[in-house]
């Protein structure tokens, strides 16, 4: 008896110390804290709290599902365009026409059948011929552009995902809303505007080579025609003394870029030579080997960086270069990391649009803390003096399951690095009830048993065992209840679940195992004739 009670006490011991650790707040020195297993437990964290406690931004983005559409569209064009010139096949005209459309013409009309064949092999396209002979309308099939739109979606949620991941905020929400929308909280963000950037960036890295035949200003002005094959960007224009963009001008690149950011293996932020800073990158094995064979073959021509259709710098190729280049452009060090942050990333497959805005103060969610920590506090101090009043001794021991239910709870939070919210305080505030509810039971059901006559001892074993059932089958519903909130539930909802669980779970282990030593405890040193209850 007195070995399963000594291993009982031993084990709420261990676990009061081991959850109680994590209460410490951090700025308490960890050797200052008597750690039982050395080396093993990490540093004693704070409870992070949530959007509505601790103020932050609320985003809802939209992503420009269609533009994927278009992007996809010209890639498809691009192939086409290879197809036909291995084949040694004129091209009279090729260009998209609207979201999913190509029109073609070819320089023979009588080529145009051979050429829909040919296309064949470009399954995602319907080949219709045109209204001349020479004409030929490629679409790209309506389920094709809805897997599409799908897949720019779920690859947008998880880019957006691994840039917040990288920017270092804590326990960020982002969840995908209807078809095109995604919803993004960041909790005790400090700079607003700078994490929108670092959102909202497409981050489309392209490398292409600039092209010298045509005036720029002449085609920005419309005097000069550009040719399909060529497109009019703009180089920024940095003051290397004052550090900063101080205008731009046209530049005339070719429209297929050499290699693009999927072949980007790593982004890192490096110091200049005029004490600025820049992004260095790494392509892979395929895209040094692409990037290697086009600078070898092309030394004296120049260069464009292209990030976001924005030429950041256009330098002249020197030497052959491998798989190693970099950014300039006048960089701050938080702007350089945050690029190297998207490219690393990976670029949006689609622009994403910012429908709504909102910035949570600081103030409202110390508002809210203060006000939730009140109540909790309140309901707790009436619980305490409640069971005293009514249960005697009794109601002291249900208490002490209190108290510990309330540390092994924050403690669990905390170690989970889980996220507090208002509704999750609402669910420990419920788990406070809940904790003494078991205890109720129990209690009175041990009073039944000494009305009928029974021992104190007898008494105590009769009530455990009978309340045993009517706890266990009340928890278990409402751990289900739980499971579906956290399943189904979003955000608050979700920190309502998970308060709410924990505290169940850990009720059943306070009520049957806490308080039982306790009794047991006091049985086995001597007979009781009386029970306080």
């Amino acid at each position: 008896m007195r070995k399963r009670i000594r291993g009982r006490v031993i084990l709420l011991v261990v676990t009061t110390l081991l959850t109680g650790y994590y209460i410490v707040p951090s700025v308490a020195p960890v050797s200052s804290l008597p750690s039982l297993f050395p080396g093993i437990l990490p540093r004693a964290e704070r409870v992070n709290l949530g959007l509505d406690l601790q103020g932050g931004m609320h985003l809802v983005l939209e992503v420009q599902a269609e533009k994927a559409v278009e992007n996809a569209t010209e890639r498809l064009m691009e192939e086409a365009r290879r197809i036909l010139e291995k084949e040694k096949i004129g091209i009279a005209h090729l260009a998209r026409e609207g979201e999913a459309g190509i029109l073609l013409k070819v320089s023979k009309a009588e080529e145009r059948d051979r050429t829909q064949r040919l296309l064949g092999e470009l399954a995602t396209l319907d080949k219709v011929p045109g209204a001349t002979p020479d004409e030929l309308r490629l679409t790209v099939q309506a389920r094709e552009v809805k897997r599409i739109q799908e897949l720019a979606v779920r690859q947008s949620l998880e880019t957006i995902r691994n840039r917040v991941d990288q920017f270092g905020v804590t326990e960020p929400h982002i969840v995908p809303e209807g078809d095109r929308r995604i919803v993004v909280q960041l909790p005790g963000i400090k700079d607003p505007q700078r994490a929108i950037n670092l959102i909202g960036k497409t981050a489309l890295l392209e490398l292409k080579a600039v092209d010298t035949s045509l005036n720029p200003v002449d085609v920005e002005q419309g005097k000069a025609a550009l040719p399909p094959d060529l497109q009019l960007l703009y180089l920024r224009e940095v003051d290397e003394e004052k550090r900063q963009v101080v205008g731009k001008r046209p530049i005339v690149v070719q429209r297929q870029p050499i290699i693009t950011g999927a072949s980007l293996t790593d982004a890192k932020v490096q110091p200049d030579d005029q004490g600025g800073w820049l992004v260095a990158f790494t392509l892979d094995r395929e895209g040094g080997k692409i990037f290697g064979d086009f600078t070898g073959a092309n030394i004296g021509r120049q260069l464009a960086i292209v990030l976001d259709d924005t030429v950041y710098s256009a330098p002249v190729v020197r030497s052959r270069i491998g798989d190693r280049g970099q950014i300039e452009g006048s960089f701050t060090a938080d702007s350089a990391r945050d690029l190297a942050i998207v490219l690393r990333a990976g670029a949006l497959p689609a622009p994403v649009k910012i429908i709504a805005n909102l910035t949570v103060g600081p103030s409202l969610g110390q508002d809210s803390i203060q006000k939730g920590v009140r109540a909790a506090m309140l309901a707790a101090i009436l619980v305490v003096l409640l069971m005293a009043f009514y249960y005697k001794l009794s109601g002291v021991i249900a208490d002490f399951a209190l108290v510990l239910n309330s540390i092994m709870l924050v403690g669990l939070l905390v170690a989970m690095r889980a996220t507090l919210t208002l509704p999750g305080i609402a669910g420990i505030a419920l788990g406070i009830g809940m904790a003494v509810d078991s205890n109720v039971l129990i209690l009175e059901r041990i009073r039944e048993e000494l009305k009928l006559g029974k021992t104190v001892r007898s008494a105590i074993d009769a009530g455990y065992d009978k309340a045993f059932v009517t706890i266990v089958d009340s928890h278990v519903t409402t751990l289900i209840t739980a499971a579906a909130l956290f399943l189904f539930g979003t955000g608050p909802v979700k920190g309502f679940a998970v308060t709410l669980s924990l505290g169940v779970a850990i009720n059943l282990y306070s009520a049957l195992v806490g308080t039982r030593v306790v009794y047991d405890w006091m049985t086995s040193r001597r007979e009781l004739k009386k029970l306080s209850i």
